[in-house]
């Protein structure tokens, strides 16, 4: 079924689930339950720190190549509460086992950022779209925050697919898993096919990650401060455009492809 949709639509938009449809911020208002406004605020930045921190570091430590090397893959969900019990230890805190389990079941409903609901709608409206959530999460919370959460359920008929990470066992930058993304969207693994899948991300890492396999990105600078990142200094280390909002991301698209279909161009969308 994908095969056909990809072929039937012209431009693929994946959407990245945490930190650009869903605020990981969000998480505050639970913790602020035990903790207090500003203590909670802080753990849940210290939380999201680590939480990534995981992941690269699995990044760096599997190696399934090698038989006698043990497969350091761990599940999105269990990096999402070892990286808590990380942030409350490091914050001098403690919760009981009950606790931590409702934390992560909130973690299922995060709020969306206020551009989500209005751009989901429009996006609705656009035939010649195939928009599909690409996620470090599992199969199973990224399913539940879609399907369930208050916020991003009622616009789960928008996303034709959910692809996760959880077949490749690796974690977003690794290339696998962008090749993987472009598999289950019926393309080939060439810079051509890549470069006509476009990722939207509010990390900065994401968005060179997908670049670096030759796919278009949009970066959402919510906070407006321009794009800092310095790992790459070329162009293709950059985002393709810049949007303020999820609302100006397929504009920022057609305008993209208009002026240039195959140029990896940066470009900034007022």
């Amino acid at each position: 079924m994908v095969e056909d949709m990809a072929t039937k639509y012209q431009t693929i938009i994946a959407f990245d689930l945490y930190g650009t449809l869903l605020s990981t911020e969000s998480i505050a208002k639970e913790l602020s339950a035990h903790f207090g406004k500003d203590k909670a605020t802080s753990l849940a930045g210290l939380w999201r720190r680590y939480q990534l921190e995981y992941t690269w570091r699995l990044n760096s430590m599997i190696q399934t190549s090698i038989d006698d090397i043990q497969d350091q893959y761990e599940p999105f969900s269990s990096i999402t509460r070892n990286s808590l019990s990380h942030a409350l230890a490091d914050s001098g805190v403690s919760l009981d086992d009950d606790s931590i389990a409702s934390l992560m079941k909130a973690y299922d409903s995060l709020s969306t950022f206020p551009d989500v609901s209005p751009a989901l709608k429009a996006l609705a409206e656009e035939s010649v779209i195939t928009a599909v959530v690409f996620s470090n999460g599992t199969q199973s919370m990224v399913t539940n925050s879609v399907k369930s959460s208050p916020d991003l359920g009622p616009h789960a008929s928008v996303f034709k697919d959910i692809v996760t990470v959880e077949e490749v066992k690796r974690f977003k930058p690794d290339p696998a898993v962008y090749y993987h993304l472009a598999e289950k969207m019926g393309k080939s693994k060439t810079k051509e096919a890549m470069g006509e899948m476009w990722l939207v991300s509010g990390n900065p890492f994401d968005v060179v990650g997908a670049r670096a396999v030759g796919m278009q990105a949009a970066w959402v600078d919510r906070a407006g401060n321009g794009w800092t990142d310095q790992l790459t200094q070329s162009d293709a280390g950059k985002p393709t455009i810049i949007v303020k909002g999820l609302g100006e991301v397929v504009e920022g698209m057609k305008k993209h492809m208009e002026s240039n279909a195959n140029s990896s161009s940066h470009i900034l969308v007022h």
